[in-house]
């Protein structure tokens, strides 16, 4: 049974007795959402419409044609309900969307609580949303929770919990954060190592999709040496770097702690190396569920060794492990997008390697070892300082693969409206990010039913799906033009379609509800 609801006011503060407050983190502003924030939720949902008068049926038309024009191919969420074919480029990036903040302002009146309530407490009924199921709505201009049902419950969130993920290294890291792969020379001349940065976008491929591109990377490696030898021998080192001979080691220790996920070797996840390419995929795949090499940093140095041989570096037998020595020179240098870009491939995609790479990061910002476990303190930290509500909440990984996660309805709201707050706009990726339904990402291939093809479109949100666990968490502008965040959690579930297509339901009904 669902309890009996009521709408709940947020304070304007969220005190959090039971995490204490880092020293480190810096003074931060409320996080309550004033009315700015529902331009930003009409941007999200309807790019840059900027038609001014109601927020009527002739502008939901336009949104949904845009949301059409911006559809990519879909990735994967753990494998599970997603069309095939080539994963999506990163979803819009966050300058449009800052760029249309002049839009609108969204300021009609927010939705009743009673009113929500009556529509969607018999869906969160539906046996199909398993043993327990939780749900938490907030009018993302106000900071009110308008409905709420088991929202302080703490359920396993699975790839919802990348939201988490987004923030937390959004806040620490900032948006144009890039991470880096060098290749450095020792200092007995010999020898050349390739450094990993931890960035799991690096390519390969002659296509890298956005990533860093290892190709590049070898030209200029090969460049450098070749300048190199021409420096010791009066130009006589030959063309592309012929002629330089050079030991490659590789340097994957920024890295501490299991290399293994702990739901061990899977296809979902290559195991967490701070130097891999093309995410140690053994196909040619860039998205969803693929077989994994079972050593990353290995297999990158082999594919780089190749690519200098290419270019006419000779590189003397098979590359090996080594520690890059303290007085090695830089001779070229890889940056990957910045974390922006990241994070909204992150949760297009719902990439787990990216989501476990962001949190590594994110440790090493705040001078945690980048390991499962120190990820875990600087994501917890990271969130106790924009004061959300962490009460019960165990951020075990980044990709949410990982059952021993346990986070909130109301813990995704927050971060959700959180990132909308008009003094945070380094967290707003976070939102552009989102799948778009019908669309886009890991919603792709759902809202395409009568039950649901109202929200396709319109509705914005990251999945979770785990066996037994189906989640659905993001932001609609709803009928009235008011942003909104919600989060709904089903945990015992037996039929995924069956749930999915439900919470889809929920989400549409709040988009479309006339609960004003």
């Amino acid at each position: 049974m669902v309890p009996e609801l009521k709408a709940r006011r947020w304070p304007r503060r969220l005190k959090l007795p039971e995490i204490p407050r880092p020293a480190r983190a810096r003074k931060l502003q409320t996080w309550q959402v004033t009315a700015g924030a529902a331009t930003v939720g009409l941007a999200l949902a309807a790019g840059l419409v900027t038609a001014a008068g109601p927020w009527d049926s002739g502008q939901r038309t336009a949104e949904r044609e845009w949301a059409a024009s911006q559809s990519r191919d879909g990735g994967a969420d753990h494998g599970r309900g997603t069309p095939k074919g080539p994963g999506p480029g990163p979803a819009l990036s966050a300058p449009p969307v800052l760029a249309a903040l002049g839009a609108r302002t969204g300021a009609g009146p927010g939705p009743a609580g009673d009113a929500i309530a009556d529509v969607l407490d018999p869906l969160l009924k539906d046996p199909s949303l398993g043993e327990l199921r939780t749900a938490s709505v907030v009018d993302a201009v106000t900071g009110d929770e308008v409905y709420g049902s088991r929202a302080g419950d703490a359920v396993t969130p699975a790839s919802t919990i990348k939201i988490a993920t987004a923030v937390a290294a959004l806040s620490t890291l900032g948006a144009d954060h890039r991470v880096e792969t060098r290749v450095v020379a020792e200092p007995d001349g010999g020898e050349i190592t390739l450094v990993g940065g931890g960035d799991p976008t690096l390519s390969a491929r002659e296509d890298t999709g956005g990533g860093a591109s290892l190709r590049a990377l070898a030209d200029a490696t090969a460049k450098a040496l070749k300048d190199r030898s021409g420096g010791r021998d009066g130009g006589q080192g030959g063309d592309g770097g012929e002629g330089e001979s050079v030991r490659l080691s590789y340097d994957d220790s920024l890295y501490s702690g299991p290399v293994l996920h702990p739901i061990g070797p899977n296809d979902n996840i290559a195991p967490v190396s701070a130097l891999m390419v093309d995410q140690g995929r053994l196909d040619d795949s860039t998205a969803g569920p693929a077989p994994r090499v079972a050593d990353p940093a290995l297999e990158a140095a082999r594919a780089f060794a190749g690519l200098l041989r290419d270019r006419g570096v000779q590189v003397q037998g098979d590359p090996h492990p080594a520690k890059a020595g303290d007085g090695a020179t830089t001779l070229a240098r890889a940056k990957s997008a910045p974390v922006a870009a990241l994070v909204e491939r992150m949760l297009t995609r719902s990439d787990n390697d990216i989501a476990e790479a962001l949190v590594r990061q994110t440790a090493l910002a705040a001078d945690e070892p980048a390991s499962f476990d120190g990820g875990r303190r600087a994501v917890t930290d990271a969130l106790a300082a924009l004061e959300l509500p962490l009460s019960r909440a165990r951020l075990a990984d980044g990709s949410g693969l990982d059952r021993a996660d346990k986070v909130t309805s109301r813990l995704l709201t927050a971060l959700l409206a959180r990132a909308a707050d008009p003094e945070h706009p380094e967290l707003r990726p976070a939102l552009t990010g989102l799948p778009v339904a019908g669309f886009t990402g890991t919603l792709r291939g759902r809202y395409d039913d009568p039950a649901t093809a109202t929200g396709t479109g319109l509705i914005r949100a990251k999945t979770g799906t785990l066996t037994g666990v189906n989640t659905l968490a993001g932001t609609v502008v709803d009928a009235e033009g008011r942003l909104l965040a919600f989060a709904f959690t089903a945990s015992g579930t037996t039929n995924p379609k069956a749930a999915q297509t439900t919470l889809d339901q929920l989400a549409t009904t709040v988009a479309n509800c006339p609960c004003h």
